[in-house]
C-alpha cells in the first residue's frame, strides 16, 4: 500500500503523474492508440487522488499526448516529445475548448477575488503572495508556470472560505490554466514577455486582495481573465485567416 506525501502540494503531485506518464507514453511503454491504465488504477499506482489523475491527464490532453473518450477511456495519440505551436499551426478544437473554460471561469473567479479580498486570513495572505512569488522563481529559472498558476488561483478560491471555488477549479482541472499554449516554447523570449505580462496581472490581484480592496480585486481579476479571453480569440482569428 503506497502513503501519500503529504508535505508535496497538488501542483507537485500532478506534475509527478503527469511526468510518469508523459515518459511511459514518449519511450513507447504505451503507443499511439493504447488505451492507458484507468482513473481508478493510475490513483492506486501513484497513490493519489483522482483529482490529481485529473489534472495530470488534461495536461497530457493539452499537449496532445492523449484524448479521453466518453465511456471509453484514455487513448493515446501519435507523441510528440517536443509539443509545441510553430508558426501559425494551431489546433482550433483546442483552443476553442480552452476558450469555453475561460468564459465559464470569468464570472466565479471575479467574485472569488473580490470575497477573497473581504475574507482572507492573514495565512490564507501569506499562501497567495507566496505562489506569487513562485510564479516569478519559476520565470527566473525560465520553466513552465502552469502548475505555479493553478497553484494561485486555488490560494485565491480558498481565501474565500466557500470550498465550491475550489471545487469548480479542480473540476476543470489544469485546463482552467490554457495559456502556456498561447506562445510556443521554440519562441523563448516571447514566451519570457508573456509570462511576464501574466505575472504582472496577478500582481494587480494580489495586492488588491491584500490590501482587502474588493472592487480592485474584481476589477484586476476581470482583466487577467478578459485578456486571456482576446488572447485565445485572437488565435482563433489567426487559424480562419490561414485556413482560408
Amino acid at each position: 500500500m503506497q502513503v501519500k506525501d503529504r508535505s508535496r502540494g497538488p501542483g507537485s503531485l500532478v506534475s509527478q503523474v503527469g511526468e510518469s506518464l508523459r515518459q511511459a507514453i514518449l519511450s513507447g511503454q504505451y503507443s499511439p492508440g493504447d488505451k492507458l491504465p484507468s482513473e481508478v488504477e493510475l490513483t492506486e499506482t501513484h497513490g493519489v487522488s483522482r483529482t490529481v489523475v485529473r489534472e495530470a491527464v488534461a495536461a497530457l490532453r493539452s499537449d496532445g499526448l492523449v484524448e479521453v473518450r466518453q465511456g471509453a477511456g484514455i487513448f493515446v495519440l501519435n507523441a510528440d516529445p517536443n509539443p509545441v505551436l510553430p508558426g501559425r499551426r494551431i489546433d482550433r478544437a483546442r483552443v476553442s475548448s480552452d476558450l469555453e473554460v475561460l468564459e465559464v471561469r470569468a464570472p466565479l473567479e471575479i467574485e472569488a477575488a473580490g470575497l477573497a479580498a473581504l475574507r482572507r486570513s492573514p495565512a490564507q495572505e501569506e499562501a497567495i503572495f507566496e505562489c506569487h512569488r513562485k510564479i516569478l522563481r519559476c520565470i527566473e529559472n525560465d520553466e513552465s508556470i502552469r502548475d505555479a498558476d493553478l497553484a494561485l488561483h486555488f490560494a485565491i478560491a480558498e481565501a474565500t472560505n466557500n470550498p465550491l471555488f475550489r471545487q469548480h477549479l479542480e473540476f476543470h482541472g489544469s485546463a482552467v490554466i490554457p495559456q502556456s499554449r498561447v506562445i510556443p516554447e521554440s519562441r523563448a523570449a516571447e514566451q519570457t514577455a508573456y509570462r511576464k505580462m501574466i505575472h504582472r496581472e496577478h500582481e494587480a490581484i494580489v495586492m488588491a486582495i491584500s490590501d482587502r480592496n474588493e472592487e480592485a480585486a474584481r476589477n484586476a481579476m476581470r482583466d487577467h481573465l478578459r485578456g486571456s479571453q482576446i488572447r485565445y480569440r485572437d488565435l482563433l482569428k489567426d487559424f480562419r485567416t490561414f485556413s482560408e
